[in-house]
């Protein structure tokens, strides 16, 4: 049907630019809203009539006149319509509809993919800090990063995944002393331990249980070995360095396993570190202050932000000498535009909204070509989990939270995946591990994957070859409900663009629900393995179809297409 709906978009065009010369980029088709109404729809009319001169309805005439002795709408059109106005409602002919079959079957998973453009875009996301193992709202952010990259890989660009996360700073020494007291022997609650409500360092210590492992291996003088680094304990209690670098890589290599529990990999580990030992940020310190987008006030290095739409002005240097926290931010996108990626979608959390501004800001000041609204963002809140009807807020092992490994376990991966992307991002999502588990219609996941599971069980009861379905003749599928179906798999390749431009994979989700509930309520219609050998294989190829664009639309959300439940 992409063929049929791409001939009568061009027969379109030329009508449209026959009336008015230009107007030919007006040619469009959307949904109707009433179903009964058609397939097909088009305002080109009402869009054409003022610069024309000529009533909506009277040029709506004119155009479906001029349509109808088109060799595509004689061929492939039942019926135009015109309603209100203006609007042009175009009803297909079953054989319009039956093609988006065979486009399937013979597409198979490239079905929905556009070509490859050759522009390469990167996806910044989870970016969790090394001090702890992944909770919920880093599951969200996973899933949320993996799903668009899936989605613009449909659309042809080149896809790179990078987890960027700090390995400097604040949060890494408190990390280390919080190892350090434990290696010594002491926990929380010791008189030792700090906990001065006005000390903010004391208000960030680690209490978690994992923090007592990281020292029993510390002292052990074990090696640990994580994607990007791999390191010995000395096993002193005071080689603060020793602390430090172990503790990094022990959590490093404990946020691998939970994002291998997530099947998810990253293409690089970017270092907020290597910002400073190459020279980046000095670099980018330099460029602002050379452009003059810079003054000192009170013993600060201030940026001036408003210049560039922020509400204030902000440090960038403080007194101590030390950056502010958006300042490597901008050094380190400077260097994703010099790497060669002019698309650039951030995924973070919504408590890093205020930083968006800044680090535009410095971007723009830094005059390096960068256009304006460099980076993309996408902010995610965060995820409550109800477990038994009751809110879960703490793991013994994390200390302060649920972590994605323990959602992962109680429920599993497909499941952790779909419901965390079955919202908007801004939205807040709880998550019910019971609603989860549960195998009924309720739980949406399930729901989806049973309709796949369905069809593949029809098949093998069958026991053909699959790959002969994508030549038989199709013009049995004539039913309302076989049309319906054939319509919305029509639909995919232009959700799958939509949702990509609106960083939207919850449409997705939406998406898959929706083609679950058609095919089940075609199934229930109209039986498949009938006597009659054409009926048959043309109903065997409407639901192969289905599967297929339930398996590929499922892949796009890192979610399994299982063919039994």
């Amino acid at each position: 049907m992409l063929t049929v709906k791409t001939e009568l978009l061009e027969a379109l065009r030329l009508a449209l630019e026959d009336l008015l010369p230009g107007a030919g980029a007006k040619a469009a088709f959307e949904s109707p809203k009433v179903a009964a109404h058609g397939d097909l729809a088009t305002t080109a009319a009402m869009q054409l009539a003022k610069p024309l001169k000529l009533n909506p309805r009277q040029l709506a005439e004119k155009l479906c006149a001029a349509l109808q002795l088109t060799a595509p709408y004689q061929v492939w059109v039942e019926a135009l319509d015109i309603a209100g106005p203006g609007f042009i409602n175009i009803k297909l002919k079953p054989a319009a509809k039956q093609q988006v079959v065979r486009e399937v079957l013979a597409q198979t998973a490239r079905f929905g993919m556009q070509a490859g453009h050759g522009k390469q875009m990167l996806v910044e996301f989870v970016s969790a800090n090394p001090t702890g193992p992944l909770h919920v709202g880093h599951g969200r952010q996973a899933a949320l990063g993996d799903a668009i990259c899936n989605l613009f890989s449909t659309q042809g660009w080149k896809v790179h995944r990078e987890f960027y996360y700090n390995d400097a700073g604040v949060q890494i020494q408190t990390l280390t002393h919080s190892t350090q007291l434990r290696a010594k022997g002491f926990k929380p609650g010791d008189d030792c331990w700090p906990t001065d409500p006005e000390d903010p360092a004391s208000k960030a210590f680690y209490n978690g249980d994992y923090i007592q492992d990281i020292a029993n291996d510390f002292l052990a003088k074990k090696t640990v070995k994580a994607d990007d680094r791999e390191f010995t304990a000395s096993g002193d209690v005071e080689d603060l360095e020793s602390i430090r670098q172990f503790a990094v890589a022990y959590l490093r290599n404990e946020q691998d396993k939970d994002l291998q529990a997530f099947n998810l990999k990253f293409d690089e580990y970017y270092l907020e570190s290597s910002l400073y030992t190459s020279g980046r940020v000095e670099a980018a310190v330099g460029k602002l202050i050379a452009n003059g987008k810079t003054y000192e006030q009170d013993g600060a290095l201030w940026l001036k932000s408003t210049d560039y739409g922020d509400d204030k002005d902000r440090v960038m240097r403080k007194k101590d000498g030390t950056y502010t926290y958006f300042v490597p931010d901008v050094a380190y996108h400077i260097a994703k535009w010099e790497r060669g990626y002019q698309k650039v979608i951030n995924i973070q959390g919504t408590d890093h909204h205020g930083t968006i501004a800044r680090v535009r800001a410095g971007l723009q000041a830094a005059d390096v070509g960068i256009p304006q609204g460099y980076p993309d963002y996408v902010l995610h809140t965060m995820v409550r989990v109800v477990k038994g009807g009751e809110e879960v807020k703490i793991s013994k092992r994390a200390g302060s939270y649920v972590t994605l490994r323990d959602l992962i376990e109680w429920t599993s991966k497909d499941a952790v995946r779909f419901f965390l992307l079955s919202r908007k991002p801004d939205t807040e999502y709880i998550f019910d591990v019971d609603l989860a588990v549960a195998k009924n219609n309720d739980n949406p996941v399930y729901y989806v994957q049973y309709a796949h599971a369905r069809i593949c069980s029809v098949l093998a009861a069958w026991g053909g070859n699959a790959a002969a379905l994508a030549n038989v003749d199709l013009a049995a599928l004539d039913s309302p409900q076989a049309q319906a179906l054939m319509l919305l798999l029509a639909k995919y390749p232009d959700m799958l663009s939509a949702a990509a431009e609106g960083f939207a994979p919850h449409d997705v989700t939406f998406y898959l629900r929706e083609l679950a509930a058609c095919y089940h309520s075609y199934y229930d219609a109209e039986r498949i393995l009938v006597d009659d050998e054409a009926v048959k294989l043309a109903r065997l190829a409407l639901v192969a179809a289905t599967a297929q664009v339930l398996h590929n639309g499922l892949a796009v959300l890192g979610v399994s297409a299982p063919q039994k439940m």
